[in-house]
C-alpha cells in the first residue's frame, strides 16, 4: 500500500487537481495495490475561512463577501473538472457545506465571538470541500474511489483538541477497513480531526502531511509520498539561496532538524508516525513528476558523503535572556523557566545555558515576547527584588540558523568553518546551540543577516567550486571604465580556472549610483547609470551596500577624491573589504593610516591599495612579505611616477615641456589634475606609503619637496591657469634639460627615503642620473623600487616595470579584488 499526500499548491485550482489525479491514475495503474490519498484544501482557501470567521466576530458584513469568493473557487473548480452532465450531484453536496459555513459566520457575527471551537468547525470546510471535489472528479473519470471523511477516525484528546490520540485514531480506522470493502483509491481531507467527544478539531498548520503519515503508520504503507510544489527538502530555502539544490537522500533526523528550523516542505510531527515503522518518505514536485525527489530513511547508506545535509533557518524570534549572580549553584532556575513558558502555552525553540550557570538564554516567537517576559518577571519577581537575578532581557528582531548533517560529527572543524564564514561576513552570533549529536549547531543572528548568512554558510558548504564576491565601484571614467572592461572579458576564465564568479552590483560617479543587487550588466553599465541611476552621495552608495548586506562585498575606488577615502572606515566597519589606488586614504595623517589598517584587523576586512605605488606592480606587496618575514629596510630610492618619467623621458627640447605634458594627460598618466604630479605631491604620497609599510611612524610634511617646478606653476590656481604657467615658462624647463644634457645625464624624479643613524629621512625632487646608474635606462612610463635592506644591503632588491596607464593601474586594482575573492 502506498499513501499519497497532496498541498495545498497541488490542489490550488482546477489544472492543478487534474494534474493529481493522473499522477493517482498513474500510480493506481503502476502499484497494483490500494493507495490512500490525503489532500489538504485548495490553495489559500483555509486562510479565507478563518479571514470570514474573523470578519464575522468584529461585526464585519465583509464576510458574505469572502463566502462567496470560497464558494466561487469551488465550483468554478468543479464546472472544469467535471463533465457537465456529472455536475448536479457535487454542486449540490458544495452548496450545502456553503450554506452550513454560512449559518456558522452569521451565528458568530450575531454572537460577536469566535470561539476556539468555531474557528476548528469553520477551518474544517476547506479540507472537506477540496477531498469531496477530488473524490467526485476521480469517479468521473471512471476511477474505483471511495471517499472517506477523516473524522470517522482520527481523533484528539478532548483538553487538548490539537494533540492526537493514536489509539483511538488506530482502533477506529482499522475497524473502518474491516467492516467495508476497501476499494482501490480511498481520498480523504488531510488536517481535519474530532475530539474524543465528538467536536471539531484540527490538526494544525501542516495538519495533512500529520494526517498521511498516521494513515501510513497505522496501515503499515511501504512508503508514503508528499506531493508539493517543490523537488523535495533543498540544501537551502531556494528563495533566499539561488544556489540551492534538492537534497536527494536524508536520515529521518536530518529531516525532522531542518524541518523544525524552517524547512517548511514537510511539517515536522509528520516523521515520527513513519519513523517508528521505518516508512520511507519521499517529497516530490507534482508539476516536475520526473525529477527525483527527496527520499527520507532510516538507512543513508545512498546519501553522497558530505558532512552537511542543509541550512535552515527561522525568522521573527526573539531571546529572554536570564541572568544573575544568585543562580549559581542554585537548582530549579531551569525548571521553573521551562515551566511558567508552558504554562504561558509559549514553545521554546532553542536553548543555550552558560557553563558557569550565570545565565540561560531562550529563543521563541517574537510574538509571545511580551507575554513571555511578563510571566517570567512575575514568576522571578521575589529573586528579581533580592537581586539574585536581573529582569528578563529581551533582544528582538531575531532568527535562527541551522546547520544540519548526521555526517557533522565525523568531520573536524565543521563549527570553526561556520564561525568563520559569518565573522568574515560581519554577521554577529547572538548565542549558539549544539546537540550532543552533533547533527545540528544553530546560531542565532539578526533577522535582517539571514540572507547574507544563508548564502555565505551554502556557498562555504555546497558550493566550494564557485565563490560570489559582489562589487561596489566608485569612479567609472578612464581607470574605472579599463576595470570594468577587465571584469567582463575575465569572467569566463575566473569561474573556470579559479572558481570565481565576480557580480559587479553598484557602480556610481560623482552624481549618480546604479544598483541592482542581481548583477549590472557591465556592458551596458554607461547608458544604466545615465538613464536609470538615481542622484546621490557617498553616504548613499555606503548605505546602499549595507543594506543590500551582500556576501563577499568589495568597496573599489578608482578616483582621487578626499572625500572618497574618508568613507572606508566604514565599509570596513561594516565588514566591506576595500580596494583602492586612491593614495589619499594611506597618505593622510599616520594616526588615520594606522585607524584603516586596525579596522581592517578588528573585522578581519581585507583593506589593499597595491596601485597607491607602482600602479600594477607587486612594490607594496613586496616590501610587506619583507617586513613580514623579519628583513630590515635600510635604504628606499625609486622612480615612483609614471608620468614624470614619460615626461622626463619625450621632453627633448625639439617639443615642448607644454606639448609633452598635455600628451601624459591625454594618455591618462596623469591624475586628472596634473598639478599634483608635476608638483611632487604624488611622489611624496608614494614614498610616504612605502616609508609607512616599512614600519615607519611618518607625516607627509617630513618629506622634502623639491620642486622643479617655477613658482607661476606653484601659485596657479586652477587646471588651466597651471597649464598656461607651463606654457610660458618654457625656457624655465628647457634649461633644466640642458644641464643635463651638458652632463650626459637623463632626467628622472626620484623618491628616496633612508635611515641615517635610526632616523628616517625622506625627500622627492628631480635629479640628474647618470649612465652608469639603474635608472638611466628607465624608458617611457615605467616605474623602479631599489630595496635596500639587511637581506639585500649591496645588491638591491629592484621591482621594475610599467607604472602608469588605466590599463595596468585597472589590471592591479584587479588583481587585488581576485587576491580578496581567493581568501578562504
Amino acid at each position: 500500500m502506498k499513501v499519497l499526500k497532496f498541498g495545498g499548491s497541488s490542489v490550488a485550482d482546477a489544472q492543478a487537481i487534474k494534474n493529481t489525479i493522473d499522477i493517482i491514475t498513474e500510480t493506481h495503474i503502476n502499484h497494483k495495490q490500494p493507495i490512500w490519498v490525503v489532500v489538504s484544501a485548495l490553495g489559500g482557501i483555509t486562510d479565507l475561512l478563518l479571514l470570514a470567521g474573523n470578519q464575522a466576530s468584529n461585526q464585519d458584513e465583509t464576510y458574505k463577501t469572502t463566502l462567496n469568493q470560497i464558494e466561487t473557487r469551488h465550483i468554478d473548480t468543479i464546472k472544469t473538472l467535471v463533465p457537465i452532465m456529472l455536475q448536479s450531484s457535487i454542486l449540490s453536496q458544495v452548496k450545502s457545506h456553503i450554506n452550513e459555513l454560512e449559518a456558522l459566520c452569521e451565528g458568530v457575527y450575531l454572537l460577536k465571538e469566535l470561539s476556539v471551537k468555531t474557528q476548528a468547525i469553520i477551518s474544517c470546510y476547506g479540507e472537506i470541500l477540496s477531498s469531496t471535489i477530488i473524490a467526485y472528479s476521480c469517479n468521473s473519470k471512471e476511477l474505483n474511489v471511495e471517499f472517506i471523511d477523516s473524522r470517522e477516525f482520527i481523533t484528539t484528546y478532548n483538553h487538548t483538541p490539537d494533540k492526537l490520540d493514536f489509539q483511538s485514531t488506530r482502533d477506529k480506522l482499522k475497524q473502518r477497513i474491516e467492516n467495508k470493502n476497501q476499494k482501490d483509491i480511498s481520498i480523504c481531507g488531510g488536517f481535519i480531526a474530532l475530539t474524543q467527544d465528538g467536536n471539531a478539531a484540527t490538526l494544525g498548520r501542516g495538519g495533512s502531511d500529520y494526517t498521511a503519515s498516521i494513515i501510513a503508520s497505522i496501515l503499515n504503507a511501504e512508503i508514503l509520498e508528499i506531493w508539493t510544489d517543490v523537488s523535495g527538502m533543498y540544501s537551502a530555502d531556494p528563495r533566499i539561496v539561488k544556489q540551492a539544490k534538492p537534497i536527494e537522500y536524508l536520515s529521518y533526523k536530518e529531516a525532522l532538524e531542518l524541518s523544525h528550523f524552517g524547512a517548511k516542505v514537510i511539517y515536522p510531527p509528520t516523521i515520527q508516525p513513519v519513523l517508528e515503522k521505518d516508512i520511507p518518505i519521499i517529497i516530490k514536485n507534482s508539476f516536475a513528476k520526473e525529477e527525483k525527489g527527496t527520499y527520507i530513511s532510516k538507512h543513508i547508506s545512498k546519501q553522497p558523503k558530505n558532512s552537511i545535509s542543509g541550512v535552515s533557518s527561522i525568522s521573527n524570534i526573539a531571546t529572554l535572556l536570564l541572568e544573575g549572580s544568585g543562580m549559581v549553584g542554585i537548582s530549579g532556575f531551569s525548571s521553573r523557566l521551562f515551566d511558567t513558558l508552558s504554562r504561558s502555552r509559549i514553545n521554546v525553540i532553542l536553548i543555550t545555558q552558560a557553563s558557569s550557570e550565570h545565565s540561560i538564554c531562550v529563543a521563541i516567537e517574537s510574538k509571545d515576547i511580551i507575554k513571555a517576559k511578563e510571566a517570567l518577571d512575575k514568576h522571578f519577581a521575589f529573586e528579581i527584588s533580592q537581586k539574585q537575578v536581573n529582569p528578563v532581557i529581551v533582544k528582538e528582531k531575531l532568527a535562527i540558523v541551522a546547520i544540519v548533517g548526521d555526517q557533522m560529527y565525523k568531520h573536524q572543524g565543521i563549527s570553526g568553518k561556520i564561525f568563520s564564514t559569518l565573522g568574515k561576513n560581519n554577521v554577529n552570533i547572538q548565542a549558539i546551540a549544539q546537540g550532543a549529536s552533533e547533527r545540528n549547531i544553530s546560531v542565532v543572528i539578526k533577522e535582517n543577516d539571514v540572507k547574507k548568512a544563508l548564502n555565505c554558510l551554502h556557498e562555504s558548504f555546497f558550493e566550494l567550486q564557485t565563490k560570489l564576491v559582489n562589487l561596489f565601484i566608485t569612479g567609472i571614467g578612464n581607470v574605472g571604465s579599463k576595470l570594468l572592461e577587465q571584469i567582463s572579458n575575465q569572467q569566463d576564465f575566473l569561474r573556470e580556472k579559479l572558481g570565481l564568479a565576480i557580480r559587479v552590483v553598484g557602480i556610481a560617479n560623482s552624481k549618480k549610483m546604479y544598483i541592482n543587487a542581481k548583477g549590472i550588466d557591465i556592458e551596458n553599465y554607461q547608458n544604466l547609470i545615465q538613464n536609470e541611476g538615481k542622484d546621490a552621495g557617498l553616504a548613499d552608495f555606503l548605505d546602499q551596500a549595507t543594506t543590500l548586506n551582500l556576501r563577499n562585498s568589495i568597496f573599489v575606488d578608482n578616483t582621487a577624491s578626499k572625500h572618497v577615502s574618508e568613507m572606508y572606515q566604514y565599509y570596513l566597519s561594516k565588514s566591506i573589504a576595500v580596494v583602492t589606488c586612491n593614495k589619499i586614504a594611506c597618505a593622510d595623517q599616520f594616526d588615520n593610516y594606522l585607524n584603516l589598517k586596525q579596522l581592517s584587523r578588528k573585522y578581519n576586512t581585507p583593506f589593499l591599495y597595491e596601485t597607491n605605488v607602482g600602479a600594477g606592480l607587486p612594490i607594496i606587496d613586496t616590501l610587506a612579505n619583507l617586513v613580514a618575514s623579519g628583513d630590515q629596510v635600510l635604504n628606499i630610492e625609486a622612480v615612483l611616477s609614471g608620468s614624470l618619467n614619460f615626461i622626463c623621458n619625450t621632453y627633448n627640447g625639439k617639443n615642448t615641456f607644454y606639448d609633452v605634458v598635455l600628451q601624459a594627460k591625454e594618455l591618462g598618466y596623469t591624475e586628472p589634475d596634473p598639478r599634483i604630479d608635476l608638483s611632487g605631491v604624488d611622489v611624496a604620497r608614494k614614498i610616504l606609503i612605502l616609508a609607512r609599510e616599512s614600519g615607519f611612524k611618518i607625516e607627509l610634511e617630513d618629506i622634502e619637496n623639491n620642486t622643479f617646478l617655477p613658482q607661476a606653476c606653484l601659485d596657479a590656481i586652477s587646471i588651466e591657469g597651471f597649464l598656461k604657467a607651463v606654457q610660458s615658462n618654457e625656457q624655465h624647463f628647457k634649461t633644466i634639460l640642458e644641464n643635463a644634457n651638458n652632463k650626459n645625464c637623463r632626467l628622472k624624479y626620484v623618491a628616496k627615503f633612508e635611515i641615517i643613524e635610526g632616523v628616517c629621512k625622506a625627500s622627492v625632487g628631480l635629479k640628474e642620473i647618470p649612465q652608469d646608474h639603474p635608472f638611466y635606462q628607465l624608458e617611457g612610463s615605467d616605474n623602479i623600487v631599489l630595496f635596500q635592506t639587511e637581506r639585500y644591503p649591496i645588491q638591491p632588491l629592484i621591482v621594475k616595470g610599467a607604472g602608469a596607464g588605466a590599463d595596468v593601474t585597472a589590471s592591479g586594482i584587479f588583481a587585488d579584488i581576485i587576491r580578496i575573492a581567493k581568501q578562504n
